[in-house]
């Protein structure tokens, strides 16, 4: 967990830049279908999921950027898909991640944010951070380097 810390109170700082230089629909889509997978590493998403998520992104200084009604409509979309079917739902997430698996620099974006969503609540449990492992493998990075 130290190394996880570490690297999250590194990259806090840099976040907000990094989202607002690369902001765009795509990425809104990325981060948010990355946020549903973490959010449904347990199997369900719960009402507690989604306010984590949708708190953490109304009151992040470097998730601002982004419309908060698209958000959760979109949020609401991936989460209901996965909802409907897991695996079909995630496998439609993880395809929207990838278009940047080949811009490792957003990758690293995207990844961060989840990883933030996973923390958010004090606990990042193994089924969140294996959700952020198959993230980091969508994008061809490797889980280490953010501490997993």
């Amino acid at each position: 967990m130290s190394s996880f810390q570490s690297w999250l109170n590194k990259t806090k700082t840099g976040l907000q830049d990094q989202v607002s230089r690369f902001k765009n629909k795509d990425l809104m889509d990325a981060i948010v279908a990355g946020c549903a997978i973490v959010s449904v590493a347990d199997g369900t998403i719960d009402a507690t999921e989604k306010q984590k998520m949708a708190g953490y992104i109304g009151r992040n200084e470097q998730l601002k950027v982004f419309n908060m009604s698209e958000v959760i409509d979109r949020f609401n979309h991936f989460a209901g898909n996965m909802e409907f079917d897991v695996m079909v739902g995630k496998q439609e997430a993880l395809r929207t991640i990838a278009k940047f698996k080949s811009k490792p620099e957003v990758g690293r974006v995207i990844v961060g944010v989840c990883c933030a969503i996973g923390a958010a609540d004090g606990d990042f449990d193994e089924l969140e951070k294996a959700a952020v492992r198959d993230i980091c493998n969508v994008l061809n990075l490797q889980p280490g380097e953010f501490g997993l």
